[in-house]
């Protein structure tokens, strides 16, 4: 009800503000006065109004300083509170900055009493609006929830947490996980989560992309810049200006370019390839990567200055191996979304299916549980149940490597092979077991897809290969 809205209006002027006062009164709302913005910053809280209506012009301290202060409040009791400025005649620009601080509206004064009693309706409805959905979605993350992650064991739980915390700010995230562990599903949530939602999120795999061309693709180029520059290029911090950008597999990216877009980071411009003058840039920078990020850098793969710049904060994905009590509700989750995606009416699956499901180690983890769930979801027929009938072929059946020697999906090794010899073998009978599908083989494996054909190049280069 509108007379359980608080209304806090701030203004200067005794006049204005107490025939303000009144006209918001009589709309039912129970209004509080405040004659300055310290007195209006005090009064919030204290008591925490709904909405605030204040001057922009104010002794002690002005609408534009208790908006920064209500921003830095975000978690805070003031936190929710909807903000409509007030602005005379030739302030309009003032108002705009208001806006960018996070005030609901603006009104010109004097004040046009229709306008402003539409705009209070409207902040009103708003208000109730997002307190609904955050208790939703305070319940989706009670049942295991966040964003288009699921996951209801202690240990993604603690994860939601770290993301409910470092998305709204700015701060660069490093994620680290095996292959298929969800790493874009814990940027986007980041993204989805934070003050930028609204503008682009872009996502490029550094080790898709070849070396000659991945500076290019990060940072644009000029025509003629180099041989097949037929054209000027953005690159992708221009294409996620006032957004996010991840850079997955980040450890796939040469030294060289590391150091460039170090510099980016650090100082907040980038020049294109070929061009004479630097641009601003405004872009939050996520990085994923499926190695350790420690012993890349040891190794000389991944520059340690921009390590420590890029894990200002860590979120470290485990192997679904690893929390398999979440595999219903992934289940249950795919089964829907694949349902919806093929237009299909799938009812559920055995329980012989079910145990098979949880009786393997998932090395490709979430990403092949999927692949297997689509998989399955098409093959059954439109309305009956999902068996072990529509598993891939040779599906393994046990769980855990080394149990059951007598299993084709086991790779037995003879004492005495090289760790290279192994390697080796294991990479083609994984793609004889897939088919010679090398992206599904590079989930399994925990590869990228660069780094299984830079290996399978170099067999081939083997003598008598």
């Amino acid at each position: 009800m509108q007379s359980a809205t608080r209304v806090l209006i701030a203004e200067d002027e005794p006049n204005a503000l107490e025939g303000l006062a009144e006209l918001v009164a009589g709309w039912g709302y129970a209004t509080e006065r405040a004659r300055d913005g310290v007195e209006a910053w005090g009064k919030c809280l204290a008591w925490n109004p709904a909405i605030l209506i204040t001057d922009l012009k104010m002794p002690r301290l002005d609408g534009i300083g208790l908006l920064s202060r209500l921003a830095e409040e975000k978690t805070g009791p003031t936190g929710n509170t909807t903000v409509i400025v007030l602005t005379a005649m030739g302030s309009i620009e003032l108002a705009v900055d208001a806006m960018k601080l996070g005030a609901y509206d603006f009104l010109q004064k004097p004040v046009d009493p229709v306008r402003l009693k539409t705009i209070l309706s409207n902040a009103t409805r708003q208000r109730s609006t997002d307190i609904e959905l955050e208790v939703a979605r305070r319940r989706l993350r009670e049942s295991g929830i966040l964003g288009s992650l699921v996951g209801g064991a202690r240990r993604m739980k603690e994860i939601f947490g770290l993301i409910e915390q470092v998305a709204p700010s700015n701060v660069s995230v490093l994620i680290t996980g095996e292959s298929g562990t969800g790493k874009e599903l814990v940027a986007r949530t980041l993204h989805d989560l934070s003050e930028r939602k609204m503008k682009p999120f872009v996502a490029v795999n550094c080790a898709a992309i070849p070396e000659t061309l991945i500076e290019s693709e990060i940072f644009g180029h000029e025509k003629g810049s180099f041989t097949g520059a037929f054209e000027r290029r953005a690159g992708c911090f221009e294409l996620a200006e006032g957004g996010t950008l991840l850079l997955d597999e980040l450890g796939e990216m040469s030294v060289n370019t590391q150091a460039k877009l170090l510099r980016v980071l650090e100082e907040r411009k980038l020049r294109r390839i070929g061009a004479r003058n630097e641009q601003d840039v405004d872009v939050r920078v996520l990085a994923a990567t499926n190695r350790d990020p420690g012993e890349a850098v040891t190794r000389g793969q991944l520059r340690s200055d921009l390590f420590y710049r890029l894990n200002v904060f860590h979120i470290a994905l485990p192997p679904l191996r690893e929390h398999l009590e979440d595999l219903p509700l992934l289940f249950d989750s795919m089964l829907g979304e694949m349902n919806q995606k093929h237009a299909r009416r799938v009812a559920g699956a055995s329980q012989e299916l079910l145990g098979r499901l949880g009786n393997y180690d998932w090395p490709g983890n979430v990403r092949e549980l999927r692949n297997v769930i689509e998989r399955a979801v098409i093959l059954c027929p439109d309305g009956a149940t999902l068996d072990t009938s529509h598993l891939p072929p040779g599906f393994a059946q046990s769980r855990g490597a080394l149990q059951n020697l007598g299993d084709p999906g086991v790779l037995p090794v003879r004492l005495g092979t090289t760790v290279d010899a192994v390697e080796q073998l294991l990479i083609e009978r994984t793609l004889e077991s897939v088919g010679q599908n090398k992206t599904r083989a590079a989930e399994i494996l925990g590869l990228s897809l660069k780094t299984l054909h830079n290996k399978l190049k170099a067999y081939r280069r083997q003598p008598g290969q």
